[in-house]
């Protein structure tokens, strides 16, 4: 019975973490420990801990005195609303959740297992950043898990939480996975703390600034769902997970909406200005057209001027691609494709169907995106439309001009069907730009240059600027009322949903990155 005892003392001991007062420094600054955290996340009385003994074996700069409960990495696995989910928690109150050596192996072993298991992975990062004390070992520990993390990729979803700091190369590795949630007011993340960047490059800046959701959820794009705290954060993921299935061999689980597949949706009709560059929000269309009007945005701050994310169609997961036009008219820019590929290959990895909307006049132009790469960028698009084998459903509302036509899943750069509205208007350019360049002599020389302009520009509106050209092309399959948006859309989701692709053979596409 002493054995029993000694197990029992040893384990609460673990689980003590880094201490009451420790754990209360935590809550003072907002957050959950690694334990609440996993409680919180997983169902009642369905989680096991795995690696609790796990222990550091440095002996330099007094680490042999230094005892890391678990090595300041919480790892099991347990059910999700009834869904078996791996998840690794990092304990600030040991050791500020630094990463060592036999921290990073249980990190990287917990997402193998994972993967080999073809169960989701949450990682939930709260760490000091890299423990210097075992050198060489932190280092290569990274290689582990980055190695780990990549080798998943496409496997098994990843599911990075940014609950508190994650720096230096600690930030590398969520931003590899599918999604970063980051905490609003606790997640920060940074490839060098304020102190590293002053020291380095003499530049004043704090936290915040540098690696707070300002910094990555508006400009860099790193960030794809802001949370206000560790509940919320939790709470969102669990809604995510909802959306994907467990792995790439599944489909995304269907579940019972209520919500008729087929209804119209009259508020749609005559919801589009006549006006082509009158702006109106995209968002309402989405919310119109999703089961319930649940719709679960990613990356809203960065780059808005697409929008992504996932809804459901007939109890279905579906990812909606879609232009907003109240955002810098809906063009595309460099940030825009990069936020739209990596997502349509997301879709694509896990068996989510597409849904695509367009109203948008064409990739942006000028020396900035120019210079910045655009045409690079852009690419993107294609390469992860064409590439893409899951149903890819298009629907042309309004402006669907030049390469954004193309770019947003056209019919041969990888749309399985085109819809239209009548308010569509398809074509190279906008009748203005076309006329000016066509008859540029014919205006200049008539005797009533405007008049002879608006003459032409209403002729080639009239020939190109609506969907009926496309359509007696057969590059768009009807002309549709936007009321019946919804039931067009479940209709092919209901005629695709056993489609197959035959490739030749190829590791990948030499993507443009």
């Amino acid at each position: 019975m002493d054995r029993y005892q000694d197990l029992k003392q040893r384990k609460e001991k673990i689980r003590a973490m880094g201490g009451p007062k420790a754990v209360e420094q935590q809550h003072k600054a907002g957050k959950l420990s690694a334990r609440e955290r996993i409680e919180y996340f997983f169902d009642p009385g369905t989680f096991t801990e795995i690696g609790m003994f796990v222990k550091h074996r440095t002996t330099a700069f007094g680490m042999d005195k230094r005892e890391v409960p678990a090595e300041g990495l919480v790892v099991g696995y347990g059910r999700v609303n009834g869904r078996l989910v791996m998840a690794g928690a990092e304990d600030y109150t040991a050791m500020a959740g630094t990463f060592g050596e036999y921290h990073g192996k249980k990190f990287a072993q917990a997402i193998d297992m994972a993967k080999e298991m073809g169960i989701p992975f949450v990682g939930m990062n709260d760490s000091g950043g890299a423990r210097l004390q075992e050198g060489m070992d932190t280092l290569e520990a990274y290689a582990w898990l980055f190695k780990s993390q990549i080798l998943a990729s496409g496997i098994i979803p990843q599911i990075a939480l940014l609950m508190g700091p994650c720096l230096g190369g600690q930030a590398y590795h969520p931003v590899m996975q599918d999604f970063v949630f980051q905490c609003r007011h606790t997640g920060f993340m940074g490839i060098a703390g304020p102190a590293f960047v002053k020291t380095q490059l003499g530049e004043e800046i704090d936290l915040e600034t540098l690696c707070g959701i300002k910094a990555h959820a508006v400009k860099s794009g790193c960030t794809h769902v802001v949370v206000e705290d560790d509940r919320d954060c939790l709470d969102k993921t669990k809604e995510l997970l909802a959306f994907l299935p467990s792995n790439n061999r599944e489909q995304p689980p269907r579940i019972t909406t209520g919500d008729d597949p087929y209804r119209l949706v009259p508020e749609l009709d005559g919801m589009i200005p006549d006006i082509p560059h009158m702006p109106f929000d995209m968002h309402n269309v989405i919310n119109l057209l999703v089961d319930n009007g649940y719709f679960f945005e990613i990356m809203k701050d960065f780059a808005p001027n697409v929008i992504i994310g996932f809804g459901r169609m007939d109890g279905r997961t579906v990812g909606v691609v879609a232009s907003q036009p109240n955002k810098i008219g809906g063009v595309i820019t460099c940030d825009a494709a990069d936020k739209v590929a990596r997502f349509v290959r997301f879709c694509d990895l896990f068996n989510i169907p597409l849904v695509n909307l367009h109203d948008t006049p064409a990739y942006m132009i000028g020396s900035q995106e120019e210079w910045k790469g655009i045409l690079r960028h852009g690419s993107k698009m294609l390469y992860a439309y064409i590439d893409a084998t899951v149903p890819k459903i298009t629907v042309i509302l309004r402006k669907s001009y030049a390469g954004a036509y193309l770019g947003m899943c056209s019919k041969n750069t990888g749309a399985d069907l085109v819809f239209a509205w009548p308010e569509a208007r398809i074509t190279i350019v906008g009748a203005e730009t076309a006329a000016s360049v066509i008859f540029a002599k014919e205006i200049k020389s008539a005797e009533n240059p405007e008049a002879v302009k608006a003459q032409r520009v209403q002729e080639y509106r009239d020939l190109y600027e609506n969907p009926y050209c496309a359509a007696e092309r057969g590059y768009v399959d009807d002309v549709i009322m936007p009321s019946e948006t919804r039931k067009y859309i479940n209709r092919s989701l209901d005629m695709l949903s056993n489609k197959q692709v035959a490739r030749p053979w190829r590791k990948y596409s030499n993507i443009n990155l």
